[in-house]
């Protein structure tokens, strides 16, 4: 599917039916060159303007009625007045730069709120709504679903704060939640995203006289995502680093920030380390004195341990910069022209400093900066340099060491933000932040590719957007007129063009081995491209030139040294020297650069600046052409950075140059979703009954347009059954007219706006909870029956175990009756003759002087056991014949005799507790509480609870969470 940004969501069906027909009207009266269709056209603007106070209320330009470059610039400007500072242009999003922090508008609060909306475009337009869209077409895995968020506009527009923020936002909203939130770990692949940011700012932006924080370096960075959308890994592709500003920065402009970083916050410590003492100044670093907020050292410094750059490394990294700034004190004077310069007496000393700080021998330092090396056949000349040629060498051996470096860092963090071993990504979405278009006083090779660039990606934009979707209607049957647009086909073709182009005849003069001719080249110019009406020259200038005409204005371009920066040649002896660096860093970065030295050495192909430039941005246009792309336009409000600053005439530039007018005429009138057949039915088709007719590979064998003719049918169905299922007016069918202005149905394609798409998509979600919520019925109803189904069975097992338990032990207890009735016949006759005995001695008891007895123990029978008197508990018989009725009594025994002193003791229970006699009953135990049996008749047995209690044929759930029945088995009563 292909897609616009959430802003284009903006034209729901409302305005559609309404504004639409009278800005089709207006694109008729612009192309009429009637008087009276332009006097209706005036009028129609004036009195669109009057309303002034509702215009900061058009959050979508497609709305404006009538579009034209007066109607949007008043809306742009009233609402930026009224510190709005985000405005939808149709499928593109226009952000004017406040130049001041606007407090919450970019908070964490405000991310979450636009993830979490059900329909982000319907909030205020923001940045965060382009991002929200790329983010939720990867997890739609919509084709094409990589992802790439191309930020354009002016130097000083702000293109590097808007990545900032979508880094930031995918950092926050794409972090996976089973990570511990700590900040402070260097294994947090968001934090690590996000302190990339300071460092490749640092080491590649810098303040320019239209911008603070210029960048001066291409980058797109490709946030990894893995199978369920969250982050896991990021890569950083540069393009073209401006390395020139290191030994040479233009007038009133700065060099990078990191020169001055170090030298605003470097301790004493650090400067004495780095030989760069208080009140030192440098060359290469002019505009000290002026403070930008970049200027912060210490953030620079924690990203890098954040990044797992040790303090070591950082160390080594600090000496190498220190040591580039020493040589551009180096300064030269002129001799004889068979000797070698001299070097200033101030200038040892920095050249000294600069060896010691590169851990470089001086003396080869200083012979490499002076001499230079000619190869003539297997022998080598040495010829000293003149006064120019020895500065630059020196520029070259500084810009070398810079390049390197930068180089070094980019591969250090792309190591460190790649996905884990244990992570695989999936999917990306890139966010490209490039350079923006540039005119300067003097503009030489930088310009040229910067501009260059941005001609690309204008033309990318122009070739998406504006040509290729009204040829794409023309072709599917849609009734259209061709908006005109600004094409820079043209311009493209002068630069890169085959056979001849501005970058083929300099390649081909760069690698002529002879000096550049400024004054030649020009002339060669005009006769190889005097027919392209992009390019002029002004005959009366002494200075050789060419103006190209970009899509952005006319850019005047020297002539003179463009041949040699796009040599960009080193000597290697400077590279030889830089390999014997005892500085780890150092000479890790130029090790292997022998091979590549030996390898190209003696070839006549040289590999320019403008060739590396140009392969290194085709393959950042394939990967657009591959990505669904999302355009946010950054528009300056003025040349001079105030805040809430707006000048017209600077804005309307902008307006015109990237063609925001002509995109939003075309985004009004036309269809942003294009999808399809095979693909609607795929993702739509579970809406209707005939998803069956339609599986994959079902119309393989058909050719492709009787395929699509079989699947017509089916897709004016499911749109049919869609809007019929919207109540949107007095009657649920819809009218020809509103269907068509919805959605349209192609040769091959479906077109749909973005209020048809959330149509369809709501329609679809709804249906899909509806299969859900089946599906999970069925399921919960088969798990109720197999559960119910394994307790009923559960149950039964337990019943017939229980149940058998209960016959083994019961007939264990009729094995224990029968035995305790024979130990209890044998006892009773022992205790009878034991009676009789007693009996028997009972005159002998009347001779001894005995104690008077208790009438009440005399009456029972009882006996005096001594004078003192303890509660005992009767256990035998006769005595527990005797005294039956009391279970617990105070008795009076006196026995003379062993055997009468065992028969108390066998007759009477005295367990102890606290020095007192305690009577314990079993009444409150479980198990068997007596046993009954009778000579010759059945035996009893007294339960005090049944063992069966619990065992339930048909169990039910109480109050109190147990399971009971009515087979509980008793034996009999409980006593």
């Amino acid at each position: 599917m292909e897609s616009r940004s959430p802003q284009a969501a903006a034209v729901f069906f409302r305005s559609r039916t309404g504004d639409l027909g009278r800005v089709k009207g207006v694109f008729k009266k612009v192309q009429s060159h009637h008087q009276s269709l332009n006097d209706s056209l005036e009028g129609e603007i004036q009195a669109f303007l009057i309303d002034e106070d509702q215009l900061h209320t058009y959050d979508d330009l497609t709305k404006v009625n009538p579009v034209t470059p007066t109607t949007v610039l008043k809306c742009l400007q009233v609402r930026y007045s009224m510190k709005v500072f985000y405005t939808h242009a149709g499928c593109t999003l226009v952000a004017l730069n406040p130049f001041q922090p606007i407090p919450d508008l970019y908070s964490l609060d405000v991310m979450k709120e636009y993830h979490c909306a059900p329909q982000p475009q319907e909030f205020k337009p923001h940045i965060f709504i382009v991002a929200e869209e790329a983010y939720r077409n990867v997890q739609s895995q919509l084709e094409p679903v990589n992802q790439s968020l191309v930020v354009s506009g002016e130097s000083g527009a702000g293109k590097t704060w808007t990545s900032r923020c979508l880094m930031k936002y995918y950092a926050t909203v794409a972090a996976s939640p089973s990570v511990v939130k700590s900040q402070n770990t260097v294994e947090r692949i968001e934090r690590r995203v996000l302190d990339s940011n300071p460092i490749m700012e640092a080491f590649g932006n810098a303040c320019t006289l239209r911008n603070n924080n210029s960048s001066r370096f291409g980058k797109y960075i490709q946030l990894q995502l893995d199978r369920s959308q969250l982050l896991v890994g990021a890569s950083v592709h540069t393009y073209l680093l401006e390395k020139t500003r290191v030994a040479c920065q233009p007038a009133k402009e700065r060099n990078f920030h990191i020169f001055y970083q170090m030298m605003k916050g470097a301790t004493d410590e650090q400067r004495k380390e780095w030989r760069m003492p208080h009140g030192q100044s440098f060359s290469w670093l002019p505009n000290a004195e002026k403070t930008v907020e970049e200027d912060c050292f210490q953030e620079t410094v924690e990203a890098m341990v954040h990044l797992g750059i040790n303090v070591e490394s950082q160390g080594q990294i600090f000496r190498i910069l220190a040591g580039i700034l020493q040589l551009g004190n180096v300064n030269f004077s002129s001799v004889e022209e068979s000797q070698p310069c001299n070097l200033h007496e101030q200038s040892k000393d920095f050249l000294q400093r600069a060896a010691d700080l590169l851990c470089i021998p001086a003396e080869e330092l200083q012979t490499c900066l002076r001499v230079r090396m000619l190869k003539a056949g297997k022998q080598s000349v040495l010829k000293p340099c003149s006064q120019a040629e020895c500065s630059v060498r020196r520029d070259c051996l500084a810009k070398v060491i810079y390049a390197h470096l930068f180089e070094w860092l980019v591969t250090f963090i792309n190591n460190s933000m790649c996905a884990d071993n244990n992570s695989t990504w999936c999917n990306f979405i890139g966010l490209l932040d490039v350079y923006g278009f540039e005119c300067f006083q003097n503009n030489n090779l930088e310009q040229l590719c910067i501009n260059y660039a941005n001609e690309k990606l204008q033309q990318h934009f122009v070739a998406h957007y504006l040509r290729a979707q009204q040829e794409e209607y023309v072709l599917e049957g849609l009734e259209w007129s061709f908006v005109k647009y600004q094409d820079n086909q043209g311009c493209l073709d002068l630069i890169e063009g085959s056979p001849t182009s501005l970058f083929s005849l300099l390649n081909e003069e760069s690698r002529l081995n002879r000096p550049a001719d400024a004054g030649k080249f020009r002339v060669r110019l005009e006769k190889e491209l005097r027919d392209n009406a992009n390019i002029s020259w002004d005959k009366f200038s002494k200075e050789p030139h060419f103006t190209v005409a970009h899509y952005a204005g006319k850019v005047n371009y020297q002539i003179e040294g463009m041949m040699e920066k796009n040599k960009d040649p080193v000597p290697p002896e400077l590279i030889n020297l830089l390999q014997k660096s005892e500085n780890p860093l150092l000479h890790q970065v130029f090790a292997d650069k022998e091979t590549e030295n030996q390898t190209t050495y003696g070839l006549s192909k040289v590999v320019t600046v403008v060739s590396k430039f140009k392969s290194s941005l085709e393959s950042l246009m394939k990967i657009l052409h591959n990505t669904a792309p999302h355009y946010t336009r950054c528009i300056k409000p003025n040349p001079d950075c105030k805040p809430l600053t707006f000048k017209k005439e600077e804005v309307i530039m902008q307006l015109e140059a990237c063609g925001i007018v002509e995109t939003i005429h075309i985004s009004a009138a036309g269809f942003p979703i294009r999808v399809p057949f095979y693909g609607f039915i795929q993702r739509y088709g579970l809406l209707t009954l005939q998803t069956s007719l339609f599986k994959p590979g079902a119309h393989s064998n058909d050719s492709e347009a009787d395929g699509n003719d079989v699947l017509r049918p089916a897709v004016d169905n499911i749109i049919r059954v869609v809007l019929n299922s919207q109540p949107l007016g007095p009657s649920p069918q819809l009218d020809s007219e509103t269907h068509s202005l919805l959605v349209h149905c192609g040769r091959t394609k479906v077109f749909m706006t973005q209020s048809m798409l959330e149509l369809l998509e709501n329609r679809r979600k709804n249906v899909l909870s509806q299969k859900a919520f089946c599906i999970q019925c069925c399921w919960r109803r088969y798990q109720h029956r197999r559960r119910h189904a394994q307790r009923q069975a559960a149950t039964l097992i337990q019943a017939v175990v229980r149940s058998w338990l209960v016959r083994r032990q019961v007939q264990r207890w009729h094995k224990a009756a029968t035995v305790i009735q024979t130990a209890w016949r044998k006892w009773r006759a022992l205790m009878e003759a034991l009676a009789t005995a007693e009996l028997n001695d009972a005159e002998d008891l009347l001779e001894e002087d005995m104690p008077e007895l208790n009438p009440l123990l005399r009456e029972k029978g009882s006996v005096q056991l001594s004078s003192i008197q303890e509660p005992v508990m009767v256990r035998a018989w006769p005595m527990g014949l005797a005294l039956a009725s009391a279970p617990s009594i105070t008795v009076s025994m006196t026995a003379t005799g062993f055997q009468k002193m065992m028969s108390m003791m066998a007759s009477l229970n005295l367990p102890p507790r606290r020095e007192e006699y305690k009577v314990e009953t079993n009444q409150y135990k479980q198990g068997l509480a007596s046993i009954r049996a009778q000579p010759g008749k059945s035996i009893k047995l007294h339960y005090q609870r049944s063992p069966l209690l619990y065992a339930d044929i048909r169990p039910d759930l109480n109050s109190d969470g147990l399971m009971t029945g009515f087979n509980q088995i008793l034996l009999e009563k409980t006593l």
